[in-house]
């Protein structure tokens, strides 16, 4: 077969194109190269022809025990820059002519030379030529998320390849493996050599970067499977709703409301990892715009800032039209706001695009949004009055205009309907003011309908003046009847209203009990639900002698916008904004009562918090007294006794034993001026008296005076990177102090033939050094506890020290706003990390993270 390149107008054509199958990983590391033998073994078993085109197996043993028995085509050698590579050889694979082709590293730049620049380009041809391949990729290699990875571990990606080289494989499937376990196959030789694994773990391999990483490659293979998804499902012709990922449109009209909405769709969609943001506007078709064009441009930038998706759809109704959005990308919630028209517009004009869209929903959830004008509405309704200030003026009107609409009419239809029908007619009138308007208008309707039945249908017609005393009688009979229904119907709007007030009051009530009962609301809280529930201007606060003061300047002692109860000795809650019926006073009484116990229950926190640091500090001060009752006597007592032998006339000493009685004296007092100065500096932090001398610090100078003032010790302290850190703000003498303790303490609890390991690097903005060691390592719930004073974490030995070490550690790099945490090493042992600001904000540039010993190179990541 001719090996000829995809572009060639003279390539024969093949009977199909071959199929590409991408395993890819989160980080290297994580088994995809195994993943892809044991693929390309299995196939083989079963008959397939298959052969390795090019596989890189970085030296690890399991690896390379996959390519036993599968056929292996030779590499192509190339010079570069009097170097010796070799790459994959293109004609070599083509005049072979396998079924299928394992090619590792798809985003690979080959040297120059080749047919073509990049390893993906080859695979093309080889696909094109109906060889089926399977390859391996990083998720960080992609060419959209490469600044994404760079932000998250530092290290730029010079090698990627287009998204939509890997999008239309065949096959994709992700090899996961959780950080923690990924970091346990380093630390056993399993990825990288030994030299490289503690520069590894320190930089790329950290959890932090793992787990970011391990996310991207989840959703970008989930977005993937969601493509394939809605294809099958258009395919089939399938309308329902899957809810297999959650997806939130919101409901866009263009009106003041929508930055509300917006962000409460946000929310509901960041409550489910991946959920979706689309936000949806429906235009009319006949071009007739509702909505502010720079309203919906504000609205459409707010929601990509919140990594939402903006649409617009055209369609006549409303509710249908949304939903026919929704369901089409698969929509589980509709996020709309409630309606912004009016009590009358609503009566007329029947139910609105919330109503029926929610009786349309099928298995989509709607959520009915208030928004801005709604969160300061009234939670009581108000008790004086049944009825609206429309209903006010519509149930006169209504009392004077129906009964002359229903003269007009009758009169067209004398001679066929007698007067009692007549009577009834004008009674269901009276009956519908009264629902209207309450019994005044009712009233008013009954006086209006009995004069124009008088005048228009009792004979003598056209006369004030009754004819037979069974028309007056019927005519007394329907006045009363009027009114008597009239009085009913407003007695039961009054109940009703009652009901629904004292109901509102009980759930207020309730409601506000049961949070100060559990804690929930403060009484900023507390005072913003009491303007609420009763509609007022403003809750406040205030002192009893201010509010007297303002009650006598106004004249009289009140103020019809003011209202008061008391909440203590001195205290008054105050509302402002109209005056309360005394049925709301009752209420705001009770108010008042919560108030008073929210306040009482913050002056006994506050009392408790004050008390709490002389608590702590007697305990410190108890503490400190029953070890330095020890750890004092002991150097005190070896340096007396060494400097009183000497002193003595009675024995002579040999210079050797001299010598030696002075080096116990000088250890003794050494030993006791540090822990003066631990306890010093120990008071000092607890005092907040430590004097700060933040500058520009490099790590490798003030390294080797911290391991100076460190015993003589037989454990090794290696370093790695520090020299190549960039300087750090910080205190000279106090990181000195930090590092010497962190080490000491890595020291001691390194078992012999160890070795402790001090690395630097950088971190976005601020410097970390790591202190690693090889010792017993701590379980998690005791990482907080170290670091409190007069701490040993079971030491037995009380000559080591007070335990003030890491107690003070934590507390001088917290002062130069650093911060130390510990952290498990792999293999056992603990890592202390310090972590710093970078002076001037410029931390060593990531392709320069982990130069030095142990240094990653470009391709190891």
């Amino acid at each position: 077969m001719a090996s000829t390149a995809v572009s060639d107008p003279d390539q024969p054509s093949y009977a199909r194109p071959g199929r590409l199958k991408v395993f890819l990983g989160a980080a290297p590391g994580v088994g995809k190269t195994y993943r892809m033998l044991d693929e390309g073994r299995r196939r083989a078993a079963r008959g397939t022809d298959v052969v390795v085109a090019f596989v890189e197996c970085h030296r690890r043993p399991h690896t390379e025990e996959m390519l036993e028995g599968l056929e292996i085509v030779p590499r192509v050698v190339r010079d570069y820059r009097g170097t010796t590579l070799t790459e994959m050889d293109l004609d070599a694979v083509l005049e072979r002519a396998p079924q299928v082709a394992l090619v590792d590293e798809l985003p690979h730049t080959n040297v120059a030379g080749g047919r073509h620049a990049k390893r993906w380009e080859d695979i093309d041809e080889l696909l094109a030529a109906g060889i089926d391949v399977i390859t391996t990729v990083n998720i960080q290699h992609l060419e959209s998320l490469n600044d994404v990875v760079h932000k998250i571990t530092g290290v730029p990606q010079r090698e990627t390849v287009p998204d939509e080289v890997v999008r239309r494989a065949d096959q994709i499937e992700l090899v996961d493996m959780p950080a923690d376990a990924l970091r346990r196959r380093m630390a056993h030789g399993n990825v990288y050599a030994p030299e490289k694994v503690d520069a590894a773990l320190s930089h790329y391999f950290r959890v932090g970067n793992l787990t970011a990483l391990r996310e991207l490659a989840l959703l970008w293979v989930a977005g993937r499977v969601d493509e394939a998804l809605q294809k099958y499902r258009s395919e089939h012709g399938i309308g329902g709703v899957w809810e297999t990922r959650e997806r939130v449109v919101v409901a866009l009209t263009g009106g003041p409301e929508g930055t509300t909405l917006i962000r409460r769709a946000a929310r509901i969609a960041d409550r489910s990892a991946g959920g979706d943001l689309l936000a949806v506007h429906i235009a009319r078709s006949d071009g007739l715009a509702e909505a502010s064009p720079a309203a919906l441009a504000k609205q459409r930038a707010l929601v990509e800032s919140l990594g939402g998706t903006f649409h617009s759809v055209v369609g006549d109704h409303v509710p249908s039209a949304l939903l026919d959005f929704a369901r089409a990308e698969s929509a589980t919630q509709l996020v709309m706001g409630t309606s912004r028209r009016g009590r009358l517009s609503h009566f007329v004009t029947g139910r609105g695009v919330g109503e029926t869209t929610v009786e349309m929903s099928g298995d989509i959830d709607v959520h009915m949004v208030t928004h801005e004008r709604a969160g300061r509405g009234r939670l009581l309704p108000t008790p004086n009055s049944s009825l609206s200030r429309v209903r006010k003026v519509a149930g006169p009107v209504t009392g004077l205009v129906l009964p002359i609409v229903l003269t007009m009419i009758l009169s067209h239809t004398r001679g066929t309907l007698n007067l009692t029908t007549d009577a009834l007619l004008f009674l269901l009138a009276v009956m519908g003011v009264a629902c209207i308007g309450g019994v005044v208008s009712a009233l008013l309707a009954s006086i209006t309908a009995s004069l124009l039945l008088n005048w228009f249908f009792i004979p003598p017609i056209h006369q004030f003046t009754i004819g037979e005393t069974n028309n007056a009688l019927a005519l007394v009979v329907f006045a009363m009847a009027a009114v008597t229904v009239a009085t009913i119907v407003d007695h039961s709007l009054r109940l009703s209203r009652r009901a629904a007030n004292a109901t509102a009051e009980a759930e207020t009530l309730s409601s506000m009990a049961g949070s100060i009962l559990r804690g929930e609301q403060g009484v900023d809280m507390l005072l913003q639900r009491t303007r609420e529930a009763f509609g007022m201007e403003s809750a406040e606060l205030a002192h009893r002698t201010d509010v007297d003061a303002e009650l006598a300047a106004a004249g009289g002692g009140h103020k019809a916008d003011l209202v008061t109860a008391p909440v203590g000795p001195d205290d008054v809650l105050v509302l402002r904004g109209r005056r309360l019926a005394a049925s709301e006073r009752r209420v705001f009484v009770a108010f008042a009562g919560h108030v008073a116990a929210a306040l009482e229950r913050a002056r006994l926190a506050e009392a408790a918090a004050e008390v709490e640091p002389v608590k702590a500090a007697d305990r410190m001060r108890t503490a400190l007294l029953a070890a330095v009752s020890h750890d004092l006597r002991t150097p005190i007592a070896s340096g007396w006794a060494a400097i009183s032998s000497l002193r003595s006339r009675e024995v002579r000493f040999s210079d050797e034993d001299r010598d030696e009685l002075l080096a116990t004296a000088e250890e003794s007092l050494v030993r006791l001026n540090r822990l003066v100065d631990n306890l010093l500096d120990m008071s000092r932090l607890q005092a907040g008296a430590l004097t700060l001398n933040l500058q520009p610090t490099a790590l490798a100078e003030v390294l080797p005076m911290a391991l100076d003032t460190l015993p003589a010790t037989r454990t090794p302290v290696v370093t790695q990177g520090v020299a190549e850190t960039a300087d750090i703000l910080a205190d000279p003498p106090l990181l000195e102090r930090v590092i010497a303790n962190l080490v000491a303490n890595a020291v001691r609890h390194t078992p012999p033939g160890g070795k402790v390991l001090v690395s630097g690097s950088a971190l976005g903005e601020r410097v970390e050094l790591r202190v690693i060691d090889q010792g017993p390592g701590l379980r998690p719930e005791d990482h907080d506890r170290i670091f409190e004073p007069f701490q040993r974490m079971g030491d037995t030995d009380n000559t080591t020290g007070l335990g003030l070490g890491l107690a003070l550690s934590r507390g001088l790099t917290e002062a130069m706003d650093g911060t130390l945490t510990p952290e498990e090493t792999p293999g056992g042992g603990l890592t202390m990390v310090v972590s710093l600001p970078a002076a001037g904000g410029s931390p060593l540039p990531p392709e320069q993270v982990g130069d030095g010993p142990g240094r990653l190179d470009a391709q190891d990541v």
